[in-house]
């Protein structure tokens, strides 16, 4: 997404949630001067195949993984959203790259890391703290910023961990962008907020899922991209919805 477009879309997500600009900018001022420190990646350090799998941390994360198994997923790029990792780790899967605002199972996404997949860690208004403690026990790092970018941080569009990862896929040449575990319902699991049990998603959460659907229909109906979505969730316009066995 063409970043002045994008900025049409984040001025209007600032003021549903009532966020505050200067917040995000703070944030990604701190992230980038940590990557000017211990060193970051730049988009051309990331090679995407033409075909990626976006896993979200929604309910059908785990039976698409069953579905997944006949599958080979090396023929893939997978980019996991933040607590899809933990899901993805148990079951021996570790993601090419990961998306996150570091309030996933940080363990998880830590050791990820550590044995290979690519950090794609996003400044907001109230990551602060995470950003300052985890960013620099993490390598191979790619700043990201909903608002505007600086030097170590860049911006490609999206909200939510998981659309995040579809314009990250975009940006870097991804020609089919498969969904799994992106439900965009009114449940949340235990990948997408570690402390809390599976059940009903609050309103503000319902709301951010909501704006996800929409950001993700804005991909699929204004790109030459291939989607497809493996979810069984809410359906997306511009989204063909298959069985996991298909893939192959």
């Amino acid at each position: 997404m063409e970043l002045t477009l994008w900025m049409q879309w984040y001025g209007l997500i600032l003021e549903d949630f009532g966020f505050k600009k200067e917040d995000d900018e703070h944030s990604a001022e701190v992230l980038n001067n940590i990557l000017d420190d211990i060193g970051a990646l730049v988009p051309q350090d990331i090679d995407v195949k033409d075909r990626v799998i976006v896993f979200g941390a929604g309910p059908s994360l785990k039976p698409n993984l069953a579905a997944l198994k006949g599958v080979d997923l090396d023929e893939f790029t997978l980019i996991a959203a933040d607590g899809a990792t933990t899901a993805l780790l148990e079951e021996n899967i570790i993601p090419d790259i990961i998306v996150t605002d570091l309030d996933g199972r940080m363990k998880d996404i830590m050791d990820a890391n550590h044995q290979g997949a690519l950090m794609v860690v996003h400044a907001h208004g109230n990551n602060q703290e995470q950003i300052e403690k985890y960013t620099p026990q993490l390598i191979n790092v790619l700043g990201t910023t909903q608002s505007k970018p600086l030097s170590s941080v860049y911006n490609f569009g999206g909200f939510t961990d998981g659309d995040r990862c579809v314009f990250l896929a975009m940006a870097l040449g991804a020609h089919e962008i498969i969904l799994s575990g992106m439900d965009f319902g009114k449940m949340v699991t235990h990948y997408s907020r570690p402390d809390q049990q599976d059940g009903p998603a609050d309103q503000v959460k319902q709301k951010k899922l909501k704006w996800a659907k929409k950001l993700v229909q804005w991909a699929a109906l204004n790109s030459n991209i291939h989607f497809l979505n493996i979810s069984g969730g809410e359906q997306v316009e511009g989204v063909e919805n298959i069985n996991p066995e298909l893939l192959n």
